[in-house]
């Protein structure tokens, strides 16, 4: 086989796998638990490539899983048989019917035995009494065809619950209509949910109705995100929804029936839209052939269908009004249940001792009061704190006088007036005696110049 982990697994070890390996459990745990933890990765393989969330157990599966050199899985039964109490397989039956979730263990040793299997901590437990001699898992070979029958993956449905979440989540717009679903609409809305999960299928594979059972079996039970009541689907706002939102009620009815009416003429509309394109077409093979009647009735053809559609057209309109009228009064009504519920928590709180008229009056009396008498405290610390201040400076607490405070501030101003007009009279002085300075020596530079002229003549004469 070319899936894993068949691929990648040698023909020794296959043959191992292949055989009655079930005296093992005793003899040696480690690889009995080895062997079940591989043939657990290879159902999953082999149903994941089927595109399906489950697989049929019968002769079957021992012919397809049949290696030419190695022969059939011997111990394909005890197997399986033991994946079902890990629950990693669970019969379809069983999975479809039981009320509690999967889950669910009220059983002491299957949770401890479930954590340890592919543990050599087993062979301990069976000695210490936690599991009994044959234990859940059985010790001996399952023989006959007791294991035959319908098994659930439940790893590929917890991968496709996640997948359809996630889709939902994106499809989601605050619309009521977003939450609603036909099984037919929800097979093809998530076909590609499922496709993601498993490899088998192309890209336009639809989801079966075997596989939408347990997706949706699994959504209601084990993880509450939605409630399903016959062929209507409702996903629910909140995993803790309120009750009565966890019912399909008569208006979800009529909304859904609006939403696949919408969806019905959305479809009538595109197979119009494709005949008249036919027509067309078809008109203008026969004109290029000369055959004008041809030609003409496919015009006649294309002209009602075009009538039709205008029809149609309209219907849709009037489909999307009333649902969107709808949609938007079923939205005043959770907006109603809102106020409601508003306006009754803010009376219970109002209703509250502490918030009644008199008890308000005395508190603010008594704030008032703590006010006061913390304003008394504050400024008698304050005074206090004066005093010493006061002792600390003049030994007798005298305050500062804030007149003379002043009056010596004034003369300090005035002495700094003074000076710089002192300063400025002994600058203009020293312009002045510059200046005669540059005066007197004027002229006895002018004397000396001329007579220096007057020695340089006769030289020159």
């Amino acid at each position: 086989m070319d899936l894993p982990p068949f691929a990648s697994t040698s023909r020794s070890r296959l043959q191992s796998l292949y055989s009655a390996f079930d005296p093992q459990k005793h003899s040696n745990p480690s690889s009995y638990h080895a062997n079940v933890d591989w043939w657990r990765r290879a159902l999953h393989a082999l149903t994941r490539s089927t595109g399906s969330l489950t697989f049929t157990a019968d002769a079957a599966l021992l012919q397809t899983l049949r290696i030419p050199g190695v022969g059939k899985p011997l111990s394909l039964g005890t197997v399986i048989t033991d994946l079902q109490q890990t629950h990693a397989l669970i019969p379809r039956s069983t999975f479809l019917t039981s009320p509690r979730s999967i889950y669910h263990s009220s059983s002491l040793p299957v949770r401890i035995a479930s954590a340890v299997v592919g543990r050599p901590l087993w062979w301990a437990l069976e000695h210490l009494g936690v599991v009994g001699e044959e234990g859940f898992l059985y010790s001996t070979a399952v023989k006959g065809t007791q294991w035959y029958g319908d098994y659930v993956v439940l790893d590929l449905v917890e991968q496709a619950a996640d997948n359809v979440q996630s889709m939902q989540a994106k499809i989601e717009s605050g619309s009521a209509a977003d939450r609603l679903y036909t099984r037919e609409a929800f097979r093809k809305a998530f076909a590609a949910a499922l496709r993601q999960t498993t490899s088998g299928g192309g890209e336009e594979q639809a989801m079966s109705e075997d596989d939408a059972d347990v997706i949706l079996r699994y959504l209601e039970r084990d993880r509450g995100v939605l409630v399903l009541d016959k062929n209507v689907i409702k996903f629910l706002s909140t995993q803790d929804a309120p009750a009565d939102e966890r019912t399909v009620t008569a208006v979800d009815r009529g909304i859904l029936e609006l939403k696949t009416a919408v969806d019905s003429m959305h479809r009538q509309i595109e197979a119009i839209q494709l005949k008249i394109d036919e027509c067309t077409k078809r008109a203008s093979m026969a004109l290029r052939d000369k055959r004008k009647n041809v030609a003409l009735t496919h015009l006649k053809s294309r002209k009602q269908l075009e009538d039709l559609l205008g029809k149609r057209l309209g219907s849709l309109e009037t489909l999307e009004a009333t649902l969107i009228r709808v949609e938007a009064a079923a939205g005043d009504v959770e907006i109603m249940k809102a106020y409601e519920q508003s306006t009754a928590t803010l009376r219970t709180i109002l209703a509250h001792p502490s918030l009644q008229r008199g008890h308000i009056d005395e508190t603010m009396d008594a704030l008032a009061e703590a006010t006061a008498d913390a304003r008394d405290v504050d400024d008698a610390i304050r005074v206090g704190g004066d005093v010493a201040l006061g002792v600390g400076v003049g030994g007798e607490g005298a305050a500062v006088d804030e007149g003379e405070l002043e009056e010596e501030l004034r003369a300090l101003v005035e002495e700094q007036e003074i000076e710089a007009r002192h300063r400025e009279e002994e600058e203009r002085l020293a312009k002045m005696q510059n200046k005669v300075q540059e005066e007197e020596a004027a002229p006895a530079e002018e004397k000396n110049v001329r007579q220096q002229e007057k020695e340089r003549v006769p030289v020159a004469a």
